[in-house]
């Protein structure tokens, strides 16, 4: 399963200033709401900024190992009893069973692991079910300059005392996608690297695609910026950020 081992070397390799961005982004194009559903909430860094930030936060993630990481994060930051965090194993393409919400955010490009665009479709119906009237839905993706330019030939080397990491970035089949080789090397209890490889495949589509798949989903008022800005993208933005409105029922 992919993150299966990525999990435990997750938090290192990332760059923990995005969480900041992530978290500035939301309050900007979210006043006024509170409670809200984090999608592929991975280990809980963004969660527990929303939560901070005063939201009411429920965080949704595939990956057991990625949750259980999250959840012992928030206990260490409010204490077992006091966490306000509510996290549940799941799957974004099937989202009966979560409630509804003011505001529903999947960041990270993580709709880009979707293995095409039904998949990406069935995402946003569920996601604009679950919203409430007036809800918002923001989410982020690699723009085609990013897959086409950016990623092919990426290769960045990581190493501690604990473990080795290495990401090297190859065209995929599909158009405007890309395959991620990683390959650990983590030290086990006898003092020996123990080696993982995992592969991870994301696409991305024309913006004029995500669109069509949005309003398809009944999403009418959609605004677009771009790498973390409130400016509208450019020929060379690498990420494509898109604010969804559900309107209310007059």
């Amino acid at each position: 399963m992919e993150y299966e081992t990525f999990a435990f070397v997750y938090d290192a390799m990332m760059d923990t200033s995005l969480y900041e961005q992530w978290l500035d982004f939301t309050l900007r194009h979210t006043k006024g709401k509170q409670n809200l559903l984090e999608l592929a909430c991975g280990t809980g860094h963004l969660a527990l900024l929303l939560a901070k930030a005063g939201f009411t936060v429920t965080g949704l993630d595939l990956s057991e190992e990625m949750l259980s990481i999250a959840s012992e994060r928030f206990n260490e930051a409010f204490g077992e009893e006091d966490n306000p965090i509510c996290l549940t194993q799941g799957d974004m393409m099937d989202l009966s069973e979560v409630g509804t919400y003011e505001v529903v955010t999947c960041y990270s490009d993580s709709l880009c692991y979707m293995k095409n665009d039904f998949e990406v479709q069935q995402v946003f119906d569920e996601v604009y079910r679950i919203l409430e009237e007036d809800g918002i839905f923001i989410f982020d993706v690699h723009s085609d300059y990013k897959m086409t330019e950016c990623f092919p030939n990426f290769s960045f080397h990581n190493e501690t005392e604990d473990y080795a990491f290495l990401w090297d970035s190859y065209p995929d089949e599909a158009p405007l996608s890309i395959v991620h080789e990683l390959s650990f090397y983590v030290r086990d209890e006898d003092d020996r690297f123990e080696r993982y490889l995992e592969d991870h495949h994301e696409r991305t589509y024309p913006l004029e695609h995500y669109l069509r798949l949005l309003e398809n989903a009944g999403f009418s008022q959609v605004e677009v910026y771009a790498d973390f800005t409130d400016e509208a993208p450019t020929e060379t933005s690498e990420r494509w950020f898109f604010v969804c409105h559900k309107e209310e029922n007059l």
